[in-house]
């Protein structure tokens, strides 16, 4: 069992996709310095993880948890 605490927990799909990510870089930009998120998601983020990239570059580690078919968990975490 893992020790590992998320500030928040966000499962893409609840989200309306014109609003999925503007909502989790609003999440991201409220996690203090070492919190972390966890992402669920129903394909892989990986659009997601290059917007990160250019956007929030250096300010975040990306970690998937689970790597699909049918689910996608990431450890995102605020430096």
């Amino acid at each position: 069992m893992s020790d590992i605490k998320y500030a928040e927990k966000i499962y893409a799909p609840d989200i309306d996709p014109k609003y999925r990510h503007p909502r989790i870089f609003e999440i991201f930009d409220g996690l203090g310095p070492g919190e972390r998120m966890e992402l669920t998601n129903d394909h892989d983020p990986k659009p997601l993880y290059y917007q990160f990239m250019i956007e929030r570059e250096n300010l975040f580690t990306w970690n998937y948890l689970d790597n699909g078919p049918d689910i996608w968990r990431v450890s995102i975490t605020k430096k």
